[in-house]
């Protein structure tokens, strides 16, 4: 997964973006089942990107929520985006890690949920129709 970071009225130190990546990247094994599918990603590209931005909301304030982190993340079908504002900025970035875990948890348990619908109806038809009788060779 790529990952994208933009840094807003603060320095981005080598030591902030190896934090992100971590994190941020930590989040691509709740979605390994994507990249096996045959989607039309294009040659040389990732097939998922993610977009992080870190900011200082204000320059003079010293106390509460001064650190916003937001983060987006676009799937085939969805796009996810998860946002935090803490005072800390390493606390921000894992709830917005811990955000995004969720969001793409609900996203694959709704296509896993489809397929087991399709499914289901499938079995029901032919229940309701004991004529109809598959051939097997």
């Amino acid at each position: 997964m790529k990952i994208v970071i933009k840094a807003t009225n603060l320095k981005l130190t080598p030591n902030i973006q190896q934090f992100i990546e971590e994190k941020i990247g930590s989040v691509e094994k709740f979605i390994p089942y994507l990249k096996e599918n045959d989607f039309s990603f294009e040659k040389g590209k990732p097939p998922f990107e993610a977009w992080v931005e870190i900011e200082k909301t204000t320059h003079h304030h010293q106390k509460g929520n001064v650190f916003r982190t937001e983060c987006q993340i676009k799937l085939p079908g969805k796009s996810i985006r998860a946002e935090s504002i803490k005072e800390n900025l390493y606390l921000s970035i894992d709830e917005v890690k811990d955000e995004l875990q969720i969001e793409i948890k609900k996203y694959r348990g709704k296509g896993i949920s489809r397929y087991r619908k399709a499914t289901r109806k499938i079995k029901n038809f032919f229940r309701f129709f004991p004529l109809i009788k598959l051939k097997r060779k």
